[in-house]
């Protein structure tokens, strides 16, 4: 395993469309794990490949819950509802944190990394972290979505 160097903004491999993972093989498995690797050591709840370079349709999650590790290969959110408004920060946009709206629940489609078909339902904050990752994997950041800005030195919001 090793770090991977996250992009910031501006970077437009970033705004690429992430491709489909048609082989799940032992290189592909070397990026999850330099994943979840880069993102613990970054201390983020969770990382998708165009983060680190990679326009592959990969990501991985962890917010810090019973559920643990998450790492799914061409997700897709097939179903949601509810809504929820949070503040939300990015590891590719440092310093920066925003309220987006998005759904309270989801369920999520994709193949993990024993390359097992998986259906997983979440809300809260794991809806949030799907929500966000799959994102990047089309090249939106949440930045894109921002309703206000939370202003960092003072706690207080502003409008995006």
């Amino acid at each position: 395993m090793a770090l991977r160097k996250i992009l910031h903004v501006g970077d437009e491999t970033l705004r690429g469309k992430a491709r489909p993972v048609d082989v799940l093989n032992r290189r592909m498995l070397m990026l999850l794990d330099d994943m979840a690797e880069t993102m613990y050591a970054a201390e983020g709840v969770g990382l998708a490949a165009p983060q680190v370079g990679v326009l592959r349709r990969a990501i991985t999650i962890d917010v810090g819950d019973e559920t643990g590790l998450i790492q799914l290969i061409n997700p897709e959110i097939i179903a949601s509802e509810g809504e929820q408004e949070e503040a939300e920060g990015c590891l590719s946009v440092p310093g920066r944190r925003g309220y987006v709206k998005r759904p309270q629940r989801v369920v999520v489609r994709g193949i993990n990394r024993a390359g097992k078909p998986v259906e997983i339902r979440a809300e809260g904050l794991l809806a949030v972290a799907f929500c966000h990752e799959i994102d990047h994997l089309d090249g939106v950041l949440f930045i894109d979505k921002m309703t206000r800005e939370v202003d960092e030195e003072d706690g207080e919001e502003s409008e995006a």
